[in-house]
């Protein structure tokens, strides 16, 4: 359990990193935040449903 904890930490950082708002994220667009929330969505699942 504490590697999936981990796992989603740390995603969740990168998903905050990657925000637009940010000066050094705003030509990226919404395809970092939203490629990254999209595996964090998938982790969480995966984490709920004791897959990983």
């Amino acid at each position: 359990m504490a590697i999936s904890t981990l796992l989603i930490i740390i995603l969740i950082i990168l998903l905050i990193g990657a925000v637009p708002s940010w000066p050094h994220a705003r030509n990226w667009g919404y395809a970092p935040s939203g490629l990254l929330g999209t595996v964090l969505l998938i982790v969480v699942i995966l984490a709920l449903l004791g897959h990983i």
